[in-house]
């Protein structure tokens, strides 16, 4: 792909910049208005409705509020699919900002506001002044906040009903400069399991432990093998994490509980690795429960699996980026996050790419203070722009026009 030239970089941001502060309004009305996972019913009629106005063929209810605008140009026969998430979190908002949060105890968090946004404002060009020949799939996704809306709309027969013949997404990143694209091939983000272990001893009198079997020790025992499991059984070269979050018992300083409960939080950059923490959690819980006296019951949930990039669409989408703002605003191979993104799913069944847009380093811009899922995060609006810009740009390099 040709170098980008200053001619083509002004023409393209420029369209994209000249819509930008009307989907800027929409990203802050979308902020003021935050809906949970399968709840984005305001926003999934938003986002209908601008899509049915520049004319896509809109199918709704996938995933429940999900929905996917469809267009197609020229004779094509490729297709593309984006996507966006819609849903906030179960946060209180405290950045004071005049478009904050309206709704008590919920916030857009990480930024699926700015997502969204970012989507329309490129269904806006795609459709009016899009150049290209094939179908393009926007995909407006609910529910990615750990409850898994990709699967669902998957299982509802998304790509039955809107085949891709590549799918692409893109997440806001604080701590990068704004506009700065990040990308990485291969495994890019980790895999994430739930574990409640629950202990069953025997209760007493904190007196006479000796008549008890006390689940309370079991299970410190227990948080602390797990360490070894880490330390011990995994290549030092591969990344995984066992976090236990939550170890509740007991209610009385004088009184051996009857049952103790573990909560975990399991993630690993590697398929082979996930299935070897699964297999020896399991094997310690029982074996340090059993060396206690006491029994355990383990409630092992998969939850998203590790994302992984293609490698031949990551490449594409490196191209596009550096010919959109330059390969010094390109980090073609970042780090790998220990984070989740249950656009995994998506990528298990379609080739694709998770990409990184920088919402900020804190570098005198006003952004990029603190990482998404805080109370004083907000996503930084020049994005908008390079965002749609992007996808816009994107499209037009994948089904490019014939003739």
């Amino acid at each position: 792909m040709n170098a980008p030239t200053d001619a083509f970089l002004h023409d393209k941001l420029h369209a994209l910049q000249a819509q930008a502060d009307e989907f800027i309004a929409v990203r802050r009305d979308i902020h003021k208005h935050p809906e949970m996972g399968y709840k984005e019913y305001r926003t999934s009629d938003l986002v209908a409705e601008q899509l049915s106005a520049l004319g896509y063929r809109v199918t709704r209810g996938l995933g429940g509020t999900g929905l996917v605008g469809q267009i197609k140009k020229g004779s094509g026969h490729r297709a593309i699919g984006i996507r966006a998430d819609m849903d906030a979190l179960p946060i209180d908002e405290a950045t004071g900002l005049p478009y904050a949060s309206c709704n008590v105890g919920i916030m857009h968090a990480c930024g699926h506001d700015g997502h969204t946004a970012m989507l329309l404002a490129a269904a806006k060009h795609i459709a009016q002044k899009g150049v290209f020949s094939g179908t393009v799939n926007l995909i407006f996704q609910p529910a990615e906040e750990g409850l898994g809306g990709a699967k669902k709309m998957m299982e509802d027969g998304l790509f039955q009903q809107f085949p891709c013949d590549a799918i692409f997404a893109m997440h806001n990143m604080p701590t990068h400069p704004q506009g700065h694209l990040v990308l990485r091939d291969g495994s890019a983000m980790a895999s994430s399991d739930n574990v409640t272990i629950t202990l069953h001893g025997k209760g007493g009198h904190g007196a006479m432990p000796h008549v008890a079997a006390d689940p309370v020790v079991a299970g410190s025992a227990i948080v602390m093998g797990l360490q070894s499991i880490v330390a011990r059984n995994i290549d030092p070269q591969q990344m995984a994490i066992i976090t236990v979050g939550a170890f509740n018992a007991g209610v009385a300083n004088n009184v051996i509980p009857q049952t103790a409960t573990l909560r975990l939080s399991v993630r690993s950059l590697d398929r082979d690795v996930r299935i070897l923490l699964e297999k020896r959690i399991t094997e310690l819980v029982h074996a340090q429960a059993q060396s206690y006296g006491v029994t355990a019951d383990i409630d092992y949930q998969r939850g998203y699996p590790v994302l992984v990039n293609h490698l031949a669409e990551t490449d594409f989408a490196r191209d596009v980026a550096e010919e959109l703002v330059g390969a010094d605003k390109v980090v073609r191979q970042g780090r790998a996050l220990t984070g989740s993104e249950d656009f995994a799913f998506m990528l298990e069944e379609v080739p694709g790419c998770y990409l990184l847009i920088g919402n900020g380093d804190g570098s005198g811009d006003g952004h990029g203070a603190c990482m998404v899922h805080n109370p004083g995060y907000d996503f930084n609006d020049q994005n908008v722009a390079v965002g749609s810009a992007y996808w816009s740009l994107l499209v037009e390099r994948f089904l490019p026009a014939q003739g």
